[in-house]
């Protein structure tokens, strides 16, 4: 059995899924899940005998009580919460939480762990690409929670546990909604996309297939070979301009990239956010003018992954899956990836882009 925290979650959809399918292309036993989120699961997204768990990972002994028992033989620790939380809810969830399920892990006896991490323990660096040795410096809550997360991981890589950190790249695919959905609203609508500065610079994102594969390989590899950190991103990609332009080409809708002056737009989306009028929050305002991409050059040599999508495959199945869907969505909003966030001003700014 695998357990997967953040279960209900965009990412803990597809890898449920993922995982059912591999296992059938290898004609094998496919993987028994226990889902594990705070949140309501949509259960018919779900591969046939997912168990679905309510449970707080905060919750050190409600969540013994959901896994004591069950032979686990791999825990996948997506649960985060998300840069529009609360800060001490990001803390208390991204830190506490994790060294809660680190905990459980070894006193259960659960071998192997995958720690879904993030590059933002990177911050904003002026060096490219970056390697897993380069220096963590987090920006904001999020970006400190992670690094402290991952400093808990570390406490636990011996020779009783394996634990896999995987370092993605913002990842997109079929059902990712959040921010994006903002920019498949504006693309739809014919709009001109602005972006902050030039576009120029370099932007690596990840599609969540390929998220997948390097969380299976974590999952089923050498032990030690897993028992590593790892940066997972798109191998091809190319300016923010051009990867956003070939949506906008995708899309046939009039919609255009049009560049800003980063000196004047950061400021203004940084008093927007501080006033709750706009979902960006900094680490995306503040890393959108510069390079941003990470080697992926050490999971590649030493688990045998490769990504097969590109930025633009990524960016345009994700809004073809939104084009598919969106009656489907309705008009509520929130601050997870599954569902749509609320624009805030940005509505206003969208009504000038025409």
């Amino acid at each position: 059995m695998i357990a997967l925290t953040g279960g209900a979650g965009f990412l803990g959809y597809h890898v449920a899924n993922y995982f059912s399918d591999k296992a059938d292309a290898l004609a094998q036993e496919p993987s028994r899940f226990a889902l594990i989120d705070i949140a309501d699961y949509i259960e018919s997204d779900y591969p046939e005998g997912t168990e679905f768990l309510t449970g707080d990972i905060r919750d050190a002994d409600g969540l013994r009580e959901l896994l004591a028992g069950r032979e686990v033989e791999c825990l996948i620790h997506a649960a985060a919460a998300l840069p529009l939380w609360k800060p001490d809810d990001i803390y208390s969830t991204n830190v506490h939480g994790t060294r809660n399920v680190m905990s459980l892990c070894r006193e259960l006896g659960i071998p192997r762990v995958v720690y879904i991490s993030s590059t933002a323990v990177y911050g904003v660096p002026d060096v490219h690409p970056l390697h897993e040795d380069h220096p963590m410096v987090g920006v904001g809550p999020y970006g400190i929670s992670k690094v402290e997360a991952e400093e808990v991981c570390h406490e636990f890589m011996d020779g009783d546990m394996t634990v896999s950190i995987l370092r993605p790249k913002t990842f997109i695919g079929t059902a990712r909604l959040g921010v994006f959905q903002i920019l498949y609203d504006w693309v739809e609508s014919g709009c001109k996309i602005p972006v902050i500065g030039n576009g120029s610079n370099r932007y690596q994102l990840l599609e969540v297939d390929d998220l997948c594969e390097a969380i299976w390989l974590s999952a089923t590899g050498d032990p030690k070979l897993c028992n590593d950190t790892f940066n997972v991103g798109a191998e091809q990609f190319c300016t923010v301009r051009e990867d956003v332009g070939a949506l906008c080409e995708y899309a046939r809708s009039g919609a255009r990239v049009m560049g800003t002056p980063a000196w004047l737009v950061k400021p203004a989306l940084a008093l927007l956010e501080a006033l709750h009028l706009s979902p960006l929050y900094k680490w995306v305002y503040g890393t959108a003018d510069t390079d941003s991409y990470v080697s992926t050059e050490k999971i590649t040599q030493t688990l045998g992954w490769s990504a097969r999508y590109s930025n633009a495959d990524a960016l345009i199945r994700s809004y073809q899956w939104y084009l598919d869907h969106k009656h489907e969505l309705g008009a509520g909003t929130g601050i997870t990836h599954r569902v749509a966030w609320n624009q805030g001003a940005l509505k206003v700014v969208k009504a000038f882009m025409r």
